[in-house]
Order: structure tokens, then C-alpha cells, then sequence
């Protein structure tokens, strides 16, 4: 029985000292699988976000017969039929500057002649936080210029300065307003 006894508080003593040394070699891959959940969370925010935000561009875009509304949390092309004939649009690279916001607006032709030269509207602002819709009353516009005609399935892309709004801002761009110019010009188009 003194032998039993003599026998407890140095295993526990031995489960303890065995615990202690692997804490610290289970520490790193503790901290790496925290580093991977908080990753993958962030990841799952991000898509949650942009889901939401590609729900809330197909309702807008299914609500207007004249002209596109980009969100550009979404990163997804919508098509516009316009005058000019259907077109693919998208944003990339919205980055800050000292004035507010720039980015790059791709235009594709989409339809199987060429496009010819067209004007179009271009408008952004900012979404109300509450309803989730576009507010137009401080919305600000700008006038961009295809000068040369698209060939079937090619690409142009026309840089846009968005005055006065933060990227973090930007809840919209609509795209609206196209009129077709003069006579045609030879093409200069990536495909």
C-alpha cells in the first residue's frame, strides 16, 4: 500500500513533465491551424460579401432597360444592348488616387459585327447603407469616348478618374446613354 502510494505523485509528476514537452512542439501547429480558420473565414466573408453584392447588380440590371449598373464588389461583366449593339462591360484595378478614385472600364463587343464608334454616359456613386440602393443624389458623371470601331469579340479599355469618391466608397458605376458617332474609323481593338 506505501508503495501504491509512493507510486501516484511520481506518475502524475511524469504526465506532467510529458505534457509540458509536448505543449510547446503542438504550440506552432496550434498557432498554424488558428492562422488557416482565420483565413478561411475571411475568405468566406469576402464571398458572402460579393455574392450579395452580384444578387443586388442582377436586380438592378433586371429593373433597367436603359443602360448597366457595375458594382464593383462583384467583379462580373454584365451585357448592355444599346445602339450601338450588345456589349460586355466590366471594371478592374479600382484603386484610390489623390482625388478620388480610378479604375478601368472593358468594353467588349459581344455580337458578331463590328461595333462603330460610340459615346456613352458613365455615372457612380455611392449605395445607401440602409436600403442597399444606388444613391443618385450626389452621383457625378462623366462622358467616355470609343473612337475607333470593335471588331466582333474584341476588347477596348478606357481608364476613368471617379472624382471625389474613395474606392472604399464606390458603390456603383452605370454605364448608360450610348449614341453612336460619325463614320467609321479603322479598328484598334485588342482581341
Amino acid at each position: 500500500m506505501l508503495k501504491e502510494r509512493n507510486r501516484t505523485p511520481f506518475l502524475l509528476i511524469a504526465a506532467l513533465m510529458l505534457a509540458g514537452c509536448a505543449a510547446p512542439k503542438q504550440q506552432p501547429q496550434l498557432n498554424k491551424l488558428h492562422n488557416q480558420v482565420g483565413k478561411l473565414n475571411a475568405e468566406m466573408r469576402q464571398l458572402t460579401q460579393q455574392a450579395a453584392s452580384l444578387e443586388q447588380q442582377n436586380m438592378l440590371n433586371s429593373t433597367s432597360d436603359q443602360g448597366a449598373w457595375l458594382l464593383p464588389a462583384t467583379n462580373t461583366a454584365v451585357a448592355l444592348k444599346s445602339q450601338a449593339g450588345e456589349v460586355r462591360l466590366s471594371l478592374s484595378h479600382i484603386e484610390g488616387e489623390a482625388n478620388g478614385t480610378r479604375a478601368l472600364l472593358h468594353i467588349r463587343a459581344t455580337a458578331e459585327k463590328t461595333l462603330p464608334p460610340f459615346t456613352a454616359q458613365v455615372e457612380w456613386g455611392e449605395m445607401d447603407p440602409i436600403t442597399g440602393k444606388p444613391l443618385q443624389v450626389d452621383s457625378q458623371s462623366q462622358l467616355i469616348s470609343v473612337k475607333d470601331s470593335l471588331l466582333p469579340r474584341s476588347e477596348v479599355t478606357v481608364p476613368l478618374r471617379l472624382s471625389n469618391i474613395t474606392p472604399e466608397q464606390l458603390g456603383y458605376v452605370r454605364v448608360h446613354g450610348i449614341v453612336v458617332q460619325g463614320s467609321p474609323q479603322p479598328a484598334n481593338a485588342t482581341p
